[in-house]
């Protein structure tokens, strides 16, 4: 039971470190992105210079393939994830349901903080 408890808590924390980890890699990259998907934004006004990112992340749709498909790969493990978890405490056990809550919390703890490191 106990390693049951340890395992929950683990993919609660797993679930949270990934859901940072999307969050992470949307913020490095939309910055770059964004300009480059409304046309408004590339046309740019007299004297101004775009920001060397959008032009090499906008230049090359391989990167955003591949970004696309990065996301879409955690998207998806994040779901599973979620969904087990969601099944481990339709199991109606105490100590699973606290397992759940407690993995939750050291996830979040631990893994939100990372969002706003450089």
């Amino acid at each position: 039971m106990v390693l049951s408890v340890v395992v929950i808590m683990l993919l609660s924390v797993l679930y949270e470190a990934i859901k940072v980890g999307r969050a992470k890699l949307l913020q490095h990259t939309m910055p770059a992105m964004a300009p480059s998907l409304s046309q408004e934004t590339l046309e740019e006004p007299e004297g101004a210079s775009m920001n060397t990112g959008v032009e090499r992340l906008a230049s090359t749709p391989h990167k955003i393939f591949l970004w696309h498909s990065t996301q879409t790969v955690l998207h998806v493990i994040q779901v599973v994830l979620g969904y087990l978890v969601m099944l481990a405490v339709m199991s109606y056990n105490t100590w699973i349901f606290f397992g759940v809550i407690a993995g939750s919390a050291i996830g979040y703890y631990f893994a939100y903080p990372l969002l706003n490191a450089r």
